[in-house]
C-alpha cells in the first residue's frame, strides 16, 4: 500500500488517539477547570472563560506537536528526560488524585462577589500560561505524544486533541449551572477524583512501558 493511502488510513485511529490522550490529560482538575466550573456555576462569563481557555489549549497542543514535539522527539536523551519526568508527574497527580478521593472536601461552592469581565479574564489567561503543570500536559506530554507520529498524521492527533478541548471545557462552563446540585456534592467530587487518578496513573504507565 502507498505511503500515503496508508497514512489516510490510520487517520480515524490517530484522531482517536489525540482525542483519548487529550481528554485524559484535560480530566485533571486544576486551577483552570475550577474557574472554568466557578464561572459556569455562577452564569458570569461563561463563554468569553471557555473561549480563553479553548483556544489557548488549541495554540500550546499545536507548539508542542508540530513544535517542541518534534525538538524532543530529535533528541533520544532529552526525550527520555521528559518521558519519566512526565510519567512521575502523572503518578504523583495520580496520588493526589487518590488521596482527594479517599478524603474528599466539600463540594464546589459558586460563591464569592462577581468579578469583572476584565478581572475574571485576566485570571483565566494567569491560571493557564503561568501554570507549569500546563506546558507539562498539553506541550511537552502530549506534545512528545503527537510528534512520534509520522508527519503526515500528527494533524490528525492534533484535531483529536483539540476536539476533546472544547468538548471539556463547553461541557465545563455551559452545563455547570445545569449540573449545579451534584457538582456541589463531595460524594460527586469524590467520584470525579477517582477516575482521575485511574486515567493519570494509567497514562504513567503508558508512558513508563512504552518509549516515545
Amino acid at each position: 500500500m502507498p505511503a500515503a493511502a496508508l497514512a489516510a488510513s490510520n487517520v480515524p485511529a490517530v484522531f482517536a488517539q489525540g482525542w483519548a490522550m487529550g481528554a485524559g490529560l484535560i480530566l485533571a482538575i486544576g486551577a483552570q477547570n475550577a474557574l472554568v466550573l466557578r464561572q459556569g456555576l455562577r452564569r458570569e462569563h461563561v463563554g468569553a472563560v471557555v473561549a480563553v481557555c479553548t483556544l489557548s489549549d488549541w495554540l500550546l497542543i499545536a507548539l508542542g506537536v508540530f513544535g517542541l514535539g518534534a525538538l524532543i522527539q530529535g533528541q533520544p536523551l532529552l526525550l527520555e528526560c521528559f518521558r519519566y519526568g512526565g510519567a512521575a508527574f502523572l503518578m504523583g497527580y495520580a496520588v493526589l488524585a487518590a488521596k482527594r478521593a479517599w478524603r474528599p472536601n466539600t463540594g464546589l461552592e459558586a460563591t464569592g462577589a462577581s468579578s469583572s469581565l476584565g478581572a475574571t479574564l485576566s485570571a483565566a489567561f494567569a491560571f493557564t500560561y503561568l501554570n507549569p503543570h500546563v506546558y507539562l500536559d498539553t506541550v511537552v506530554l502530549l506534545g512528545g505524544l503527537g510528534a512520534r507520529h509520522p508527519e503526515a498524521l500528527r494533524p490528525a492527533f492534533a484535531a483529536g486533541a483539540c476536539v476533546a478541548s472544547a468538548m471539556w471545557f463547553g461541557l465545563l462552563g455551559f452545563g455547570a449551572a445545569a449540573a449545579a446540585p451534584r457538582l456541589r456534592s463531595a460524594h460527586t467530587w469524590r467520584v470525579i477524583d477517582a477516575l482521575v487518578a485511574l486515567l493519570m496513573a494509567g497514562l504513567g504507565l503508558q508512558l513508563l512501558l512504552q518509549p516515545l
